[in-house]
């Protein structure tokens, strides 16, 4: 027999330690999502979702997140010089990286929707990007940035023309060549400045013609540029008419290096796997895109572009973290049962879910708006419903993302568990493309410019009358406290984020009513309209919660 102190013994002790939930690999992130793969088949076809499969697959394996893992535990590093002391301002990144990032330009997440004929094309490419940010979230800033850069690029035919094929390419192509040598290119933003943030007016980056018809050089400083590596950016500066627009190449026609020096990467709370500058602009050839002083007009679809993006990011946060923890209480017991059986669990969980489930319903409706954009009502809901998405959906992420890490207890505040990262990341959509201020003003602009946005909404909020009487009076109090308002512009700032909140509710509680099983969409009137929902989780009455967790667990095939 083993001495009681031998490391035989200590091995034993470890073995009899069972009670642990499996790392949650081998699921399909899309099949085995039901609120999105019904979102797939409401805004596009069954055709469209068989193609989504394998991308669902190949997101949910143990290798797409191991790489995820990866690619942040090793985070790029910036290369000012070469080994000869030529300013080379590179950035390195690892493998993995590369890795995801392949995959996702492969998958037609970047820009091919802008040059397909699908009808559902921004619907695929949406679900795609929902699903695979959830391998890893750094990566889809580059992403993200390539696919928003061509409706502001159409704002030129002849840089259109130039651009949009090489940003629509399926083909990762890493490395700094010129563009006529690049099978695919990826493209940046480079508006905010120390001085300014989100007032972009305020810029003080310089704009000096050359001579050269359209062509002009920069000079300033850029104090947050995401993607430093990609081939092309939309650029902010101060031109004679004022703020205009332009299209900075990473490298010039001829092969040689664009004057861009990269003055340091940013350290950030989240997002470290993906490099984010500041940018030193002296000299920097650029080419005008649109007319001088139409800057912020010219970059506006870039803008809300990618404000789309942040909502499928954050959607994905919120389904990554709610798969992480239904699978979590599935299989882990206490005081004599599973977590699942539990009622006080059951009530945490299903309410993650329907908070889950209700920001994949708006995200599928915004990208089936811009898919069905020459029709009036799609593109007035799509300028209302955008900024209201961005502020709700994202502001309501790092809350829904702590109480999802929680119930991993001590599990999910280990860096294994994949949560802290989910949470660093929670934040992060709220700040970029404008803060939860930002957006909420720009709702309020909508709503006294563009009266037919408001229409819209209307139109869209009041499909479902009739079928949940909450929600039909939670329209009513809503449009009451609009009309008073609006009777009271004084007042109309101070109550805009209010506002924003309880308009993007009710968008997000006509999609359940109409489209989701009736214990979801109950569930959700019960605790979000029924009365003031006062945001702690689990705080539901009634209601088959059991239904609700089970709907949102995933599932990994045996064997």
């Amino acid at each position: 027999m083993a001495p009681a102190n031998s490391p035989a013994d200590g091995r034993a002790a470890h073995r009899v330690a069972t009670n642990q939930a499996p790392p949650l690999a081998g699921h399909d992130v899309v099949g085995g999502d039901a609120a999105l793969s019904e979102a797939v088949l409401r805004h596009a076809d069954e055709a469209t979702l068989a193609g989504l499969l394998p991308l669902g697959r190949e997101a949910g394996s143990a290798e797409a997140r191991e790489h995820g893992r990866l690619a942040n535990e090793h985070p790029p590093r910036l290369v000012p010089y070469d080994r000869y002391g030529t300013r080379v301002d590179e950035v390195e990144f690892h493998p993995s990286w590369h890795w995801l990032m392949g995959r996702a330009v492969g998958h037609g997440l970047a820009a091919a929707p802008w040059e397909s004929d699908d009808p559902h094309a921004h619907v695929r490419r949406a679900a795609g990007f929902l699903a695979w940010s959830q391998t890893e979230p750094g990566h889809g800033c580059p992403v993200s940035m390539t696919y928003a850069a061509v409706p502001a690029l159409r704002a030129d035919d002849a840089v259109a023309k130039e651009w949009t094929p090489l940003l629509a390419s399926t083909s990762y192509d890493p490395g700094l060549r010129a563009p006529a040598g690049k099978r695919g290119a990826l493209a940046g933003m480079g508006m905010t400045e120390k001085q300014g943030g989100s007032d972009v007016r305020a810029n003080l980056t310089e704009a000096r013609p050359t001579g050269t018809d359209g062509e002009y050089t920069l000079h300033g400083h850029k104090w947050f540029t995401s993607a430093p590596m990609n081939d092309v950016f939309l650029v902010l500066a101060q031109a004679e008419g004022g703020v205009t627009c332009f299209v900075v190449p990473r490298v010039l026609p001829d092969g040689t290096r664009n004057q861009l020096d990269v003055v340091r990467l940013k350290d950030k709370l989240g997002n470290r796997s993906n490099a984010s500058a500041e940018l030193e602009l002296d000299g920097t050839v650029a080419q005008r895109l649109g007319d001088e002083g139409r800057g912020v007009r010219t970059i506006i679809e870039m803008v809300a572009a990618t404000r789309l993006d942040c909502v499928l990011g954050s959607a994905s946060l919120m389904r990554r973290a709610v798969a992480e923890a239904s699978w979590h209480v599935a299989h882990r017991a206490a005081f004599g049962r599973r977590l699942a059986d539990q009622p006080l669990m059951q009530n945490v969980v299903a309410d993650l879910a329907l908070e889950s489930e209700a920001a994949t319903a708006l995200a599928l409706r915004l990208a089936a708006a811009v898919d069905g954009a020459p029709d009036p009502h799609e593109a007035a809901l799509r300028r209302l419903a955008l900024p209201l998405a961005k502020f709700w959906v994202c502001k309501r992420t790092p809350g829904m993302v702590a109480e999802a890490l929680e119930c991993l207890g001590g599990n999910g505040y280990v860096e294994e568990s994949g949560m802290p990262l989910l949470y660093r990341e929670a934040p992060l959509n709220s700040v970029w493309e404008g803060s939860g201020n930002v957006n909420a003003l720009d709702v309020l602009r909508a709503l006294g410019r563009e009266p037919e946005a408001l229409d819209a909404w209307i139109t869209e909020v009041g499909l479902a009358r009739g079928g949940d009487a909450r929600l039909d009076r939670a329209l009513e109090d809503t449009l009451a406290l609009l009309g008073s308002l609006m009777a009271d512009p004084a007042s109309m700032e101070r109550s805009a984020r209010r506002l924003a909140g309880r308009m993007a509710l009710l968008l997000q509680g006509s999609l359940l009513v109409r489209h989701a099983p009736p214990e979801v969409a109950d569930a959700f009137c019960a605790s979000r309209l029924a009365s003031p929902h006062d945001g702690v989780y689990g705080a539901m009455e009634g209601g088959d919660l059991r239904a609700l967790v089970e709907r949102t667990t995933p599932t990994v095939p045996v064997g």
